[in-house]
């Protein structure tokens, strides 16, 4: 585990739940996005009924999450006073908690457990929705890519908590000694 990693671990183990808000579907690329109640995530595929379930398992950008303090951001950056989620193109919004400390770790909401690691990126669409400057206003605050690890269902209200990390070297599964 690299630095930043540790340093990510450190300081996400002290993290306090945050809230599933809001849950969006495409079911066709640059189609529109339509809010939804609760879902399926399908592990290592997407959400079911979101076009992205439908590409080459194991993309790292099965699910995206933003969240409501970010969108708080990018209200401010673009002079608006709210910003729809379904117009930022993500599949999840949450709120409470600190999304950059999610990335490299666990997390569950419902019975989904995903694991985020890629930044989001803003793309050149956002200067179509939000106007010029759009996607400038983005940056640092378009949320993050995750796989699904675990599927199941997920639905608005549900906690976000962040997982212990899981161990996986080889001295780690080693009997005890004594």
């Amino acid at each position: 585990m690299n630095s930043q990693a540790r340093l990510l671990d450190k300081l996400a183990k002290d993290l306090q739940p945050g809230r599933l808000e809001w849950i969006g579907l495409r079911s066709v690329r640059r189609g529109n996005v339509h809010s939804v109640e609760s879902a399926v995530a399908l592990e290592g595929l997407g959400l079911e009924g979101d076009h992205r379930s439908s590409k080459t398992p194991g993309s790292g950008r099965q699910v995206t999450i933003i969240s409501v303090e970010f969108v708080a951001m990018i209200c401010r950056h673009t002079g608006r006073d709210n910003i729809p989620p379904q117009w930022l193109r993500r599949n999840l919004l949450v709120s409470g908690i600190n999304l950059n400390l999610l990335r490299h770790q666990r997390v569950q909401i419902g019975e989904v457990i995903l694991e985020p690691a890629a930044l989001c990126h803003p793309c050149s669409r956002m200067n179509e929705v939000l106007g010029r400057g759009g996607a400038a206003a983005m940056y640092g605050y378009g949320g993050l890519c995750a796989k699904i690890a675990q599927g199941g269902w997920l639905s608005v209200g549900d906690s976000v908590v962040r997982l212990p990390r899981v161990d996986k070297s080889p001295a780690s599964q080693q009997e005890p000694l004594f």
